[in-house]
């Protein structure tokens, strides 16, 4: 399928590898022009050369080494321009650990880049996407927005408040002029987060990670984890024309874990 986006341009965060990554790849050879951000320089520079290698019909690729969560980080990446046709959000989560431990900078640190992040960059590009006539945002959260998880309650908070965000501006008159914001909810991905997040319960329960490992896959429907390059394809749909009439939406990809109806 054509998706019609060749010769847009994304802004895709935490892009250097993981799902990020999974989403720039997925667009460049849809012959998207790409702008990848990270914190990495080394590990950003080396996924731009691999993306390069995969872009359709002349896309560029570009990167920036910046924390997006900062000021400045975001004021670098706008440096390049403010004229995104997609912008795809997307930071590290917040460490696991018992809530009782957590202090108010922690959380304010957790609503910051998982929850303040994505609307400034939302409010830095919404408008000029509405005036094009054309405007796809999809944020990176989690399957933690419909079934939280315990030891992840700092991303359960500043992600749910997100979540609540999207909801209201998803359906401002900027829905009639072309834009859509959705949320792509990540299950149990293939993923160095997951590794982290894995170890963390590890360390909790006494067991190894092996053990760890396999038994979450086992509670997962589909037996296995996801792998970045699908959860990119569906975050290329979500900013393809054919989506146009999706908005306001928690897309979960999650191979059958959650189970809930809706």
């Amino acid at each position: 399928m054509d998706l019609g986006i060749a010769g847009k341009t994304a802004l895709v965060c935490g892009a250097s590898k993981g799902l990020g990554y999974g989403c720039a790849e997925a667009l460049v050879r849809e012959g998207v022009n790409v702008v990848i951000v990270a914190r990495g320089a080394e590990a950003l520079e080396a996924a731009a050369k691999t993306l390069a290698q995969s872009a359709a019909s002349g896309a560029f690729v570009k990167h920036v080494a910046a924390d997006i969560t900062t000021e400045a980080g975001r004021a670098a990446v706008f440096a390049l321009g403010h004229d995104f046709d997609i912008v795809v959000t997307n930071a590290g989560g917040p460490p696991p650990g018992d809530f009782r431990n957590w202090d108010r900078e922690a959380w304010i640190k957790a609503v910051d880049a998982n929850m303040l992040t994505p609307i400034e960059l939302i409010k830095a590009t919404v408008d000029g996407m509405a005036r094009r006539g054309f405007g796809r945002i999809v944020n990176i959260t989690s399957s933690s927005v419909k079934s939280p998880i315990d030891i992840l309650g700092l991303s359960n908070g500043a992600r749910s408040g997100l979540t609540g965000f999207v909801a209201g501006v998803a359906r401002t008159p900027i829905a009639a002029q072309g834009v859509t914001i959705n949320n792509l909810l990540p299950g149990s991905f293939d993923t160095d987060r997951l590794k982290g997040t894995m170890a963390g319960a590890a360390q909790k329960s006494g067991q190894d990670f092996d053990t760890v490992w396999e038994a979450r896959k086992k509670n997962i429907p589909a037996k296995r984890f996801g792998t970045p390059a699908e959860f990119g394809a569906i975050c290329a749909f979500l900013c393809s024309m054919q989506a146009g009439y999706m908005t306001g939406q928690n897309v979960l990809a999650d191979g059958g874990a959650y189970p809930g109806t809706y």
